[in-house]
């Protein structure tokens, strides 16, 4: 299985907006929150979002790139496939 960090930028796209993102990445298998080895569930800064599952780059980024279209015209989107994370400062879920 493959892990993927995207994050995507609404131009001149308001918090509306990004609720709005976020429901349509939802409803594609992206998730806001990562989970530490802990166990512990933690809160992704805004516009990241992570993908776990049998899946390309291009595979995640059209998904990526079909959400965020349905939300604005412009947009800017980042897809790094991960073999592990490390983080500090996340709030936690």
């Amino acid at each position: 299985m493959a892990s993927f960090t995207v994050r995507i930028v609404l131009k001149d796209g308001d918090w509306d907006d990004y609720e709005k993102l976020y429901a349509r990445m939802e409803m594609k298998g992206f998730s806001k929150e990562i989970e530490g080895s802990s166990g512990q569930v933690y809160e992704l800064p805004d516009a990241e979002y992570i993908f776990d599952g049998a899946a390309t780059r291009e595979d995640v980024f059209e998904k990526a790139k079909a959400a965020a279209g349905g939300v604005g015209p412009k947009y800017s989107i980042l897809v790094t496939e991960s073999k592990g994370r490390t983080w500090c400062g996340l709030e936690k879920a």
